[in-house]
């Protein structure tokens, strides 16, 4: 035990911690060493049997492990009632991460072993699931497991958590209103991309796309795709069409800045008047989440310039859910800019909570009204300012900033 906590400790001192966050196992272990302290901390006391009725928000979530063979299922609670904010994001970012915890704790997961294929011609138990999966509202729910569901609770930088698990029995559910533009889109024969593009500029809410597409209800030749590459493959393609149309608007007059600071999560968002680049800067403190036993604050970025990137963010899933939050802020103004990103979390962010609060903390910056700046300069300098951790460290970890610094332009020099 004792070697095993020396092997998490340097690798957490080395950076690893922070580029990993425990979903690309780079030390090479089968799970996270560090979300391992966490699962029994969160486990649910709740005196669950094998049956469960309860009203789930709807829920749903498809595995990883052994794909393309994944574990598929609902997630109920064993209470009823309206129960849709357990599922719906834009609700919880006001929450503390103990708050937060508690609430999506209480939702059990059923699973049963699928092919990510059978979504080309599914079964009884795959339909009731895409049904749910399409649900406008909470759904009365009915659950027996194979034993007492156990283990422990999920967490991931990717996924929200949620508690025990069971292999499923029986699934039965009533009271089912399924979106109609959910049901149109899964029996129109249309590509995946296009259909979730559309359900977006229709008002749908992010969210509910990435329940339903994660379900395999898109699409021509469909497939169920486990949640974590459902969330981040929704926010990639809708960002990416918001940026397309960002290129076409005339560039910010001047700097602003935006701010927002929740779940233990300061950000600081800072638009400059220069043609579309994006970059996603997260530090991490010694002693937080993936920097536990560091004696220096460690750096981690991602960033595309005017013509994009091709090859996955190394910072992850945030890196599209920023984008998509700083992308619908810049067509709502009808304008173009360079968006630097910038996030420190601090020792209260004693847990992963998933991608979501990162989308969701940047909107909350979005909907703040902007501090307006003369020069590009003031506005980096009260960005950086509003940190705990150093001017050089963020100038250090940052491929636009250090462009910013270091890289004149031709409008840089004056013409007399």
């Amino acid at each position: 035990m004792k070697k095993r906590e020396n092997l998490v400790e340097q690798l957490a001192k080395k950076g690893i911690c922070a580029v990993c966050k425990g979903t690309k196992m780079l030390c090479g272990k089968s799970e996270c060493p560090l979300l391992v302290r966490y699962y029994s901390m969160l486990k649910t006391k709740k005196n669950l049997k094998k049956d469960i009725y309860g009203s789930s928000p709807p829920g749903v979530f498809v595995g990883r492990y052994g794909y393309p063979k994944v574990n598929v299922g609902p997630l109920v609670p064993p209470e009823i009632g309206d129960t849709e904010y357990m599922d719906m994001p834009q609700f919880w970012i006001d929450m503390s991460v103990k708050e937060f915890a508690e609430m999506r704790t209480s939702l059990v997961r059923g699973m049963k072993k699928i092919n990510v294929n059978e979504a080309k011609d599914p079964s009884y138990f795959l339909l009731s699931l895409q049904e749910l999966s399409m649900a406008d509202r909470h759904v009365d729910s009915e659950v027996s497991f194979e034993k007492v569901p156990q283990g422990r609770v999920l967490v991931g930088s990717e996924v929200q958590p949620f508690g025990p698990a069971g292999k499923l029995k029986r699934l039965e559910h009533d009271n089912v209103k399924v979106n109609s533009k959910l049901e149109r889109v899964y029996y129109d024969e249309i590509p995946a991309k296009d259909a979730v593009i559309e359900l977006y500029k229709e008002g749908l809410n992010v969210s509910l796309i990435q329940r339903a597409f994660s379900m395999g209800t898109m699409g021509i030749e469909r497939k169920i795709v486990p949640t974590r590459w459902s969330i981040t493959a929704v926010d990639d393609t809708l960002s990416k069409e918001l940026v397309n149309k960002v290129k076409g608007f005339p560039i910010i007059e001047q700097p602003l800045a935006f701010k927002s600071y929740k779940m233990g999560n300061l950000f600081l968002v800072i638009f400059l008047p220069r043609p579309w680049s994006y970059e996603l800067v997260e530090a991490w403190y010694p002693g937080t989440l993936w920097n536990p036993y560091g004696k220096r604050t460690f750096m981690v970025s991602s960033h595309e310039f005017y013509g994009g990137r091709r090859k996955y963010a190394e910072i992850g899933g945030c890196y599209y859910a920023a984008r998509l939050a700083v992308s619908e802020k810049l067509v709502e103004m009808k304008r173009q800019a360079e968006v630097i990103v910038l996030r420190e979390a601090q020792p209260d962010y004693i847990m992963p909570v998933g991608v979501w609060h990162v989308r969701e903390n940047v909107r909350n910056a979005m909907r703040s009204e902007p501090l307006k700046f003369d020069t590009e300069m003031e506005a980096v300098n009260y960005a950086l300012s509003q940190f705990h951790i150093r001017r050089d460290a963020w100038f250090k970890g940052s491929t636009l900033l250090q462009r910013f610094a270091y890289q004149r332009r031709l409008e840089d020099f004056e013409v007399h």
